[in-house]
């Protein structure tokens, strides 16, 4: 007689690692999109402009966000 396939747990942080990774990178493209639009659209500011707000905010925001997963 077969026995059902059994499902093994995760190891300690393959999981928990891979959920704050993906946290960590969604908030990033959030506050990216919000600073982008934000400065294209709502302020006339110019494109290059934006993309460097951008790029600044989204790397702001991977941080702040890492520090938190890691609490």
């Amino acid at each position: 007689m077969k026995r059902g396939v059994t499902w093994r747990v995760a190891g300690p942080g393959s999981v928990g690692a891979m959920k704050n990774w993906r946290y960590i990178a969604m908030h990033s493209v959030a506050a990216s999109a919000f600073i982008f639009l934000l400065q294209r659209y709502a302020l006339n500011a110019s494109l290059e402009t934006s993309l460097m707000w951008m790029l600044a905010f989204g790397a702001c925001a991977a941080v702040l966000a890492a520090m938190q997963s890691s609490r």
